[in-house]
């Protein structure tokens, strides 16, 4: 299947594997850029430029495929060493950069001058809009159902995605909600040009994290997602745990008086502990709704062959024959 974003990206496949803490590490980037899709590390899990190298190297032993890298600008007061990050990534041969959080446009000018493809992760037309402007190569959409932050708009994909497809003139691929060869054939008629999933990666057998994360995952429902952190106007979609619980009833007791301070110990620092020990109830991690569509771990290029298989025949088969 061809669209703008295989082409530009150089993939076999229109899927993304979204940059996710602690998650988004070589073999789980590797797995999903040899099964035909785009795999992604997630630069700021690593936590110098140095150790993103070493990870950077050690995926490119894992595959000849493109890889890309998450680099996440985050709205804090002692900023990460970025122009070091995005040095690893140059150096490192690395030529597509997924970019989130705060507007990049301060990085840009050397990433098109090292020839790199940046695609920015997006919750609304009007920031869409305003990646185009800056000079991105395409753009991330994520509707309201997505795991971790969908803004503050809470537009679902299937407002958000026409809406998008009305006004931009780059390509995008469709975030929030994405599972199947089914999400994929929806984000087409919309206008997108493939899909990133998150969550529906978390859930394969080469992502590096705890068997328990992954267990989490197959036994939710679409029911279990919560919202937190609102009251900051940082919303978090995530998997509802006894940490969360506490998170929003901290919230509903403080109300307007909640500050970031109170809640620290459910979100600071949780990552390790979750993703890489198991400790479901340590905090709160992001989660898409998705979970409702989850049902078994494959591997990654059983979970892209299978989606593809079903995106194609829905194509040629159930809508051709409407048509018909």
């Amino acid at each position: 299947m061809k669209t703008r974003i295989t082409e530009m990206f150089g993939i076999e496949h229109p899927i993304i594997q979204g940059g996710m803490h602690f998650v988004g590490l070589a073999e789980l980037a590797a797995a999903v850029s040899n099964a035909g899709g785009l795999g992604i590390i997630t630069g700021l899990t690593q936590r110098t430029p140095e150790l993103l190298a070493k990870e950077i190297a050690r995926c490119k032993a894992l595959t000849k495929k493109p890889i890309g890298v998450n680099l996440t600008f985050l709205p804090v007061m002692t900023a990460p060493d970025y122009p070091g990050y995005i040095k690893a990534i140059i150096d490192g041969g690395v030529k597509i950069v997924e970019t989130a959080g705060n507007n990049p446009q301060k990085w840009m000018p050397v990433l098109k001058e090292n020839g790199i493809k940046v695609i920015h992760k997006c919750t609304s037309v009007r920031h869409s809009l305003k990646a185009e402007s800056i000079g991105c190569d395409a753009v991330s959409v994520d509707g309201f159902e997505c795991g971790g932050h969908p803004g503050e708009d809470d537009v679902p994909n299937m407002i958000l995605l026409p809406r998008a497809a009305d006004e931009l003139k780059i390509p995008f691929v469709a975030s929030g909600g994405m599972a199947d060869g089914r999400s994929l054939v929806a984000a087409l008629a919309m206008g997108a040009e493939g899909m990133n999933m998150g969550t529906r990666f978390i859930a394969t057998k080469e992502a590096p994290v705890h068997d328990h994360v992954k267990q989490a995952i197959v036994a939710a429902s679409e029911l279990d997602t919560r919202l937190i952190m609102r009251p900051l106007r940082n919303t978090e979609r995530v998997l509802k745990n006894a940490a969360v619980e506490r998170l929003l009833a901290k919230e509903k007791t403080l109300g307007a008086n909640l500050k970031f301070e109170d809640i620290i110990a459910e979100v600071a620092g949780v990552y390790p502990r979750i993703m890489q020990e198991g400790d479901m109830e340590a905090g709160a991690w992001s989660c898409g709704m998705v979970v409702g569509l989850i049902n078994d771990i494959p591997t990654c290029k059983e979970l892209i062959d299978r989606t593809m298989a079903q995106a194609n025949e829905i194509i040629r088969q159930r809508l051709a024959k409407l048509a018909a």
